[in-house]
């Protein structure tokens, strides 16, 4: 069946490069949510704590669960707190806080413009309150930016309001919070960074979303998208492959199916405007569910090594390209880049 392939020295590789930004290793943690933007939640996790990584993020208590073992502490984005020396959770809004338990090693999430989620600066004081006449633990005050990613002065106004929300949590007493609000775009762009932790996600996976005008840093993708074939014919000029038959073979063919399709992530996409593998090898009419066909005849080829390539071909980002990857998809580790 189809497999990924997941390079540890790209992963080894991105992760210096960010050290480099934050200044040290223990200031990274790693985003993990979401299956490890569909890289393998386990695979990354186990690399990423036999390099020195202490901390990760994550979408759920699922994720953490799964590796909770690996690190010293693992946040929980979404998800019903429970009490867990290693974990802690993300919370974005003030009647959450009045039904947590003192042991529960709180974040407050605040909005400092995203508006997506997060305490509102007008709660702010409010929260503190609570959290300090009910005895929870606060273990760190965070945010997120809206356009650290873009060409625009939105990123600093933000940061300035951060910067607001730390002293004021610090004159309510709290001297022993930790605070982050950097993701890697916002990482990448930062000068002398110096908060506790970089939430680290897209970065570490191999892509600089920075666009012109900021210095691009050296990434390495980590996955890999390989297909098996399935099948292979020799097509005689005239005759046409796969449903509605939207590829007609202009000359004699040797075509192979590989077994690749919209069932296990990869996009259907438009057979008038074929994508065209890492090969050089272009897919050959409408992807099925299950499979692809190429004008190829290796047992295995490689669809895609760099997801930001892909993304532009099929107008989306890198994101959606690995996150839609099914988990089904067996997930293996290579040592050395090819």
């Amino acid at each position: 069946m189809a497999y990924i392939e997941l390079c540890k020295e790209n992963f080894y590789h991105n992760l210096d490069q960010l050290i480099l930004k934050a200044g040290a290793k223990h200031k990274l943690a790693v985003v993990l949510k979401d299956n490890a933007y569909g890289h393998g939640l386990e695979e990354m996790a186990q690399m990423a704590a036999e390099y020195g990584i202490k901390e990760a993020v994550v979408a759920d208590n699922d994720e953490a669960l799964r590796i909770r073992e690996l690190f010293t502490n693992v946040l929980v984005l979404g998800d019903t707190p429970r009490i867990d020396k290693r974990l802690s959770y993300a919370i974005s809004e003030l009647e959450s806080l009045r039904h947590i338990a003192p042991e529960v090693k709180v974040e407050l999430k605040v909005d400092t413009g995203m508006h997506r989620n997060g305490i509102s600066l007008q709660e702010l004081d409010e929260a503190l309150t609570l959290v300090k006449n009910r005895g929870i633990q606060l273990f760190g005050v965070m945010t997120h930016y809206r356009s650290a990613d873009e060409l625009t002065s939105e990123f600093f106004w933000q940061k300035k309001t951060f910067a607001s929300v730390k002293s004021r949590v610090r004159q309510a007493g709290f001297d022993q919070t930790r605070f982050h609000s950097c993701n890697s775009a916002a990482l990448l762009r930062s000068v002398g960074f110096d908060e506790t932790i970089a939430r680290v996600g897209i970065a570490i996976y191999g892509f600089d979303t920075l666009p012109e005008g900021f210095e691009k840093s050296d990434l390495r993708p980590v996955l890999s998208l390989w297909a098996r074939r399935a099948s292979r014919r020799t097509l005689r000029p005239g005759q046409r492959v796969g449903y509605g038959g939207e590829f007609t073979a202009p000359k004699t063919m040797k075509v192979s199916t590989y077994d690749l399709g919209y069932g296990d992530g990869w996009p259907r996409g438009d057979a008038h405007n074929p994508y065209v593998t890492e090969e050089g090898c272009r897919i050959l009419g409408r992807v099925s569910m299950d499979y692809l066909s190429l004008e190829e005849e290796k047992e295995t080829v490689c669809i895609m090594r760099d997801a930001a390539r892909a993304a532009r071909h099929f107008g989306t980002i890198p994101y959606e390209m690995t996150t839609a990857l099914q988990p089904t998809l067996l997930r293996r580790i290579r040592k050395e880049k090819k």
